[in-house]
């Protein structure tokens, strides 16, 4: 299927952080024909090798399968679920919305209901609802009635949102963060298969959400000369961010993390700033970023054994953790031409 194609069928799937199988099973199929090995570890990340003869610098490409979520935490008498958020989430964004509650005997649908404004007071209407006090209706009667449903304590919970076209070549839907990084490897290794000269481990990571766990033990097992996470950043073009805060634009190219989170997360090393810098050479249009705000799967990768040399390459990508993401499809283009040709060139710089 066609990158466009691909990026709606993993927006459109579902997986939770720690519930990854649906994602790992399309990614699979997808990239099979492409890798010479592929291989399931004891954390759940997906390990992918173009062996190329074993020749060359071993390369690994990060991209995390897991989305934001919800996850049953109880159930009341009347067979109402209240849940615990999965990630980030922003409270309001909550409200008001459909779920899709991944039940034992499968998906049952629910939505999260709020009082009724013509019931509230003045104090009322002003007050933001905290996700603790939320909860989802999806038609059970009683908790047994629930139970009886296969909804119980830790069933997994996603937005029933699908991926749509916008304006241009702009898309929205879940989960682009980071089904978009996912797209990145996958038609990466579409591209390099048969180069020489590189061993490439396409990592498709799990719960990175919940604290890039599986970047980790992954990075720990491969010990890489040199990795690359790929995700989602955010832009400072549209209404509530400025470019004071934010200087990556939508449709200007792919963003090049130099830091992370304040210096928290990833700081590629100059050597691997040049090595993007001359792989994206005058063809690929990209964008420089110093961040302040979250960290990727790239911070445990550079923290491993004696430290490897780790870069970002991200998306920029509107709204993210919540479920009606925006990104530029030309963008996510040019993030693959400039993996691919940073695989192409890695043994002169590693």
């Amino acid at each position: 299927m066609n990158t466009r194609e691909l990026l709606k069928t993993l927006s459109n799937a579902h997986g939770i952080s720690g519930h990854e199988e649906n994602i790992r099973a399309l990614i699979t199929k997808e990239i099979e024909p492409y890798v010479d090995d592929i291989r399931v570890d004891v954390m759940g990340n997906l390990i992918a090798t173009q062996e190329n003869g074993f020749r060359g610098p071993r390369v690994m490409l990060a991209a995390h399968m897991d989305e934001i979520g919800l996850m049953i935490k109880y159930i009341d008498d009347k067979g109402f679920a209240y849940f615990t958020t999965i990630g980030g989430w922003f409270d309001q964004t909550l409200l008001n919305m459909r779920f899709v509650l991944h039940g034992e005997f499968g998906d049952i649908y629910g939505v999260i209901g709020s009082k009724a404004p013509h019931m509230m007071n003045a104090e009322e209407r002003k007050k933001m609802i905290e996700a603790k006090d939320m909860y989802i209706d999806f038609g059970a009667m009683t908790k047994e009635g629930a139970e009886a449903m296969g909804i119980g304590i830790g069933t997994p919970c996603t937005p029933d949102i699908t991926f749509q076209p916008l304006g241009n070549d702009r898309v929205t839907g879940k989960a682009f963060d980071n089904r978009a990084g996912c797209v990145m490897l996958i038609e990466t290794l579409k591209r390099t298969h048969g180069i020489k000269n590189v061993v490439v481990n396409a990592v498709f990571t799990v719960q990175e959400e919940v604290g890039c766990k599986g970047a980790k033990t992954s990075a720990y097992k491969l010990n890489p000369a040199v990795a690359i996470a790929t995700d989602v950043t955010i832009p400072g073009d549209h209404p509530g961010v400025t470019h004071k805060e934010s200087t990556v634009d939508l449709g200007k190219g792919p963003a090049v993390i130099m830091v992370e989170g304040g210096g928290r997360g990833t700081m590629a090393p100059p050597k691997v700033i040049n090595w993007l810098k001359k792989a994206a050479g005058k063809d690929t249009p990209y964008q420089l970023e110093i961040g302040d705000g979250g960290v990727t799967d790239g911070m445990v990768i550079q923290l491993t054994r004696e430290g490897i040399p780790t870069g970002v390459v991200s998306v920029p990508c509107r709204y993210i953790h919540s479920a009606v993401s925006v990104l530029s499809m030309n963008d996510l283009e040019n993030s693959v031409c400039l993996l691919t040709d940073a695989i192409k060139i890695v043994d002169e710089h590693f």
